[in-house]
């Protein structure tokens, strides 16, 4: 059963995942989006972060379950398999981790998340999620991947390090900005090889993913992750080198241990 849009029109919907990394990496190397440390007038109102990471978040979660249902795979094991890490992660994010921006102290000095990027993050999750959701549902032939719960395994080892690494990793953070007096030097972890390892534990999580779903619409996500969280590490990795000029670790990276 096809909902909203045939197959022509969802892989017009699946050539424009792809057509928007060039503008987004392009972008985003000369121009950092304008929240947390790199927070700057210019923007438009801001939202409190809890409300716009839940709301920027949460097609992820309410398409999901919406189209899932409806797809000539939905009865399927496989599928069920399959979206399920998609959703575990999204869960966390739409609704556990706004959650814990709740309790951070009244002392808290974070000037909101602007609305003008939250509305973008809703709009390219509203595309994302019904991309991947309809592909696991409606278009992969799961009943004749003998390879499929092979790339199951392999997939899911990689997302569960990923996820753990950006869980850990964005909990870590938020620990130091609950003991108040700004920003400090992140130690620990993966924190000693890399500047973000939140961000690198998202980039495995959906490499995990597209190789779990082995199909365009994961391999388009996994690359836009790449073009959105790359220079976005980056731009970390100047912020620290330049605010902590004489304690910051001289032998860590951006985003990839020993090399970038």
């Amino acid at each position: 059963m096809s909902l909203f849009l045939d197959q022509e029109s969802y892989n017009y919907c699946l050539l424009s995942l792809f057509a928007i990394n060039i503008p987004t990496i392009i972008s985003l190397l000369f121009l950092t989006a304008p929240y947390g440390k790199h927070h700057r007038p210019g923007w438009g109102p801001s939202l409190p972060p809890p409300l716009a990471w839940f709301l920027m978040e949460s097609p992820t979660l309410w398409l999901t379950l919406l189209l899932f249902p409806l797809g000539k795979n939905s009865p399927s094991p496989r599928a069920a398999a399959l979206i399920s890490p998609f959703l575990l992660h999204y869960l966390h994010r739409t609704l556990l981790y706004p959650l814990r921006l709740l309790r951070r102290r009244k002392t808290d000095t974070n000037p909101g998340f602007p609305a003008s990027v939250a509305a973008m993050a809703f709009a390219f999750n509203l595309l994302n999620a019904y991309l991947q959701a309809r592909w696991v549902s409606e278009y992969a032939d799961l009943s004749g991947d003998r390879w499929f719960w092979w790339r199951m395994g392999v997939g899911a080892a990689v997302f569960a390090g990923g996820a753990a690494a950006n869980i850990w990793s964005d909990y870590a953070l938020l620990g130091l900005k609950e003991k108040g007096g700004g920003y400090r030097v992140p130690k620990g972890g993966l924190f000693e090889w890399v500047s973000c390892p939140n961000y690198l534990g998202e980039i495995l999580e959906w490499a995990g993913w597209a190789f779990m779903a082995w199909s365009w619409a994961g391999l388009g996500f996994f690359v836009y992750t790449c073009a959105n969280l790359v220079p976005r590490a980056m731009a970390n990795h100047r912020w620290y080198l330049k605010k902590f000029a004489a304690d910051y670790p001289s032998n860590r990276k951006a985003i990839i241990p020993f090399f970038f």
